[in-house]
């Protein structure tokens, strides 16, 4: 039978090397493939000229497309509103990996990636600062806890909805700050997904060396900020993260002490002391209005003054008592008259406040004229205290005194 294919190793020879040329819109590609099989030569063929035009692709596309791609255009359109995106002063982070330069200082910084998916955000927000101009704006966005439980719909689930909230508090809440719990917490999240709330996240801020300017409460579910840098990153004062903390009050002769409570804020609450104080100021109960930094759960350890059963610590060290003037910070005390600060800083703050004694509210003016009939008759004795006292006891058994 005749050889219908005389010249085949010739031709297999031929087919070893074969050329093709890959077109793109503006770059054309020339590979040289050795290959025995057609049909593996067509697979690489199909492989690297998706590569190429993936790669001619992003280097095509516009800076703001890819904005719109991580974070939607009505948050471009947000951050447009502040800062020039294309500008050379401007450093955009896409990613929670990206380094923040080392080298050269931007006028704005952007992150691109949600706070809950970074896992060291202190460290981020320090290198944000030492990256920033001074005034320099940060710009950023994060979903915070109520935004997370607003679009979760177990929560509709009457009874399982309670163990579940449960349990998330207990794996995202409570074992990121205990020790051997958060190895174990970052182990297996990678630290993305992080629950974190508006509180936490402006007082993260304001602790690196940051003012707010902006807020905006919702934008495709997210919360966004503008801020600006207007001092380096306090590493030095330990903020609020376990059960108890010391919260700095003044104290007799105006020296700060160090008083014990138990937590009923969420973390870092204690750096918005002014912020929240400036914009909302003091509501009706002496306390500031509006404020966010207090959880829902908080607020029956508040009623019933569980909060303060710590302090029994600052009593047995001799810096307060069981009965006087409450402990304030220095941010309220400069809010009070002069002469009441006078009398204040004679004796040492108590326990139990003289408003809860004479059955006042508890707003601002109540507590304060509570405090001033109170010190003006500390001076006739220690007697004084134990009629007080005994005052208080009584209201809070028999006349339903509740706390703030």
């Amino acid at each position: 039978m005749k050889n219908i294919y005389p010249n085949v190793n010739q031709r297999i020879k031929k087919n070893k090397r074969s050329s093709f040329r890959s077109t793109t819109s503006q770059n054309t590609y020339d590979f040289n493939l050795y290959c025995d099989s057609p049909t593996l030569q067509d697979l690489i063929y199909t492989y690297v000229n998706k590569q190429i035009s993936l790669h001619v692709n992003i280097k095509e596309k516009s800076l703001k497309e890819s904005i719109i791609e991580k974070i939607g255009t009505k948050g471009l359109n947000y951050i447009e509103h502040f800062i020039d995106v294309n500008s050379e002063k401007t450093q955009l982070l896409f990613y929670a990996k990206d380094q923040i330069a080392k080298k050269g200082i931007y006028d704005n910084i952007v992150s691109l990636k949600s706070f809950n998916s970074i896992a060291k955000l202190n460290s981020y927000l320090t290198r944000a600062n030492n990256s920033l101009e001074d005034n320099g704006k940060f710009i950023g966005y994060v979903k915070t806890n109520d935004q997370r439980t607003e679009n979760q719909p177990i929560r509709r689930i009457p009874v399982f909805s309670k163990v579940y909230s449960v349990c998330e508090f207990i794996f995202h809440r409570v074992f990121p700050k205990i020790n051997g719990f958060k190895q174990l917490y970052f182990g297996i999240t990678r630290g993305k997904q992080q629950r974190l709330s508006k509180a936490e996240v402006l007082g993260r801020l304001i602790k690196y060396g940051f003012k707010i300017v902006e807020l905006e409460e919702n934008i495709d579910g997210h919360m966004y900020f503008v801020v600006k840098k207007v001092k380096q990153p306090d590493e030095m004062s330990r903020a609020s993260n376990g059960l108890i903390y010391k919260f700095p009050r003044v104290g007799q002769h105006g020296k700060l002490i160090s008083v014990y409570k138990i937590r009923t804020m969420h973390p870092y609450s204690e750096y918005l002391q002014d912020y929240i104080v400036n914009t909302n100021g003091y509501g009706s109960n002496g306390k500031p209005s509006n404020d966010f930094r207090v959880p829902s759960w908080a607020k029956f350890v508040r009623r019933y003054w569980l909060d303060e059963l710590p302090q029994l610590i600052n009593v047995l060290k001799g810096e307060m008592k069981l009965f006087g003037i409450r402990p304030v910070t220095d941010r309220y005390f400069q809010d009070i008259p002069p002469h009441i600060q006078k009398l204040r800083l004679s004796q040492k703050p108590g326990c139990i406040p003289p408003y809860v004694a004479y059955n006042k509210n508890s707003s601002k003016e109540s507590v304060l004229m509570a405090e001033e009939d109170y010190l003006k008759l500390k001076k006739k004795g220690l007697l004084v205290d134990l009629k007080f006292m005994v005052m208080a006891i009584k209201n809070i058994l028999f006349n339903k005194k509740r706390g703030a």
